[in-house]
């Protein structure tokens, strides 16, 4: 039974003289929905993304740059959309690492070798004795300080400071799942920034550079989730060679510079990348240390 019976679309309110509505696109014959029906749609839908997603996955995987390059010459419709893509990965490299069980971050409880901990033991004597000549007076400050003006943190670090190992590893790893797949994505606009800066003179706007980080990062979530569970070996040994020599080759497929000129800007991005993702990954644990109970 159809529960359209003029030619008014339900959905906008325009008037129709097809099937579909000129104005929102919304079929103008509607009936009951039944089972099938639901049926046909998920199938197609389904479908349809498969397709999408599979030549998006291919190409992000094994043509390096190739993502970027068709997006930006216009050829958008057939690939999944970048930022659901980096989303998608990022979201799937975190639950897979949460549920293998790894230790992203660990105090290690081991016993100190008797060498350095003899070491260890006569710098401690040293500082004390230097104490007693000069007392700490600006450290005193600077802790009343502390718990003066941010008590909060002041707690929570004296709170963890008294944790033993295994409690403080389980509070840095809780503060990693938590609050890195925020401080990771907050760094894709920084990404974009460094590109920008090492090709300047490219032409190129800063959503271009921001495409170009959506991409490559959410390759490397893919292979650091492949990473997972490759056994070590030849095999891993392949795959780290392929995700070094991934980003040099993306960057000079889309902004077509020399060899020369790709690598000096591929090494200034990984240390300038790298700085900030340590950053990132201290405030994490911090965080994590501040926000435990």
């Amino acid at each position: 039974m159809d529960i359209a019976t003029d030619n008014t679309c339900r959905n906008c309110g325009a008037t129709t003289s097809g099937n579909f509505c000129h104005m929102c696109g919304q079929e103008t014959h509607l009936h009951a929905p039944s089972f099938s029906e639901f049926m046909h749609e998920f199938i197609g839908h389904y479908v349809a993304l498969e397709g999408r997603l599979w030549g998006t996955i291919s190409r992000l995987l094994f043509r390096p740059g190739l993502l970027t390059a068709e997006y930006l010459a216009g050829r958008r419709k057939r690939y999944v959309e970048p930022l659901r893509l980096y989303l998608s990965l990022s979201i799937i490299f975190f639950a897979v690492l949460k549920f293998s069980d790894a230790d992203v971050a660990t105090v290690d409880p081991r016993p100190t070798p008797p060498a350095i901990k003899l070491q260890a033991e006569r710098a401690i004597s040293e500082v004390k004795a230097n104490q007693a000549d000069h007392p700490p007076i600006v450290n005193d400050q600077l802790e009343r300080a502390l718990q003066q003006k941010y008590p909060a943190v002041y707690h929570a670090v004296d709170r963890f400071d008294k944790m033993d190992d295994h409690q403080k590893s389980a509070v840095m790893q809780a503060g990693f799942y938590k609050y890195a797949p925020y401080a990771i994505f907050l760094l894709m606009p920084l990404f974009a920034l460094w590109m920008k800066v090492l090709y300047l003179g490219s032409g190129k706007k800063y959503g271009e550079h921001m495409l170009f980080a959506l991409h490559t990062n959410a390759f490397a979530f893919a292979m650091l989730g492949v990473f997972i569970f490759l056994p070590d070996g030849f095999l891993k040994f392949l795959a780290l060679c392929w995700v070094a020599g991934y980003l040099p080759w993306a960057m000079q497929r889309v902004y077509q510079k020399g060899r020369w000129g790709t690598f000096w800007r591929w090494v200034l991005l990984a240390v300038l990348h790298g700085i900030s993702l340590a950053i990132a990954v201290l405030g994490v644990m911090g965080l994590g240390i501040i926000s435990a109970h």
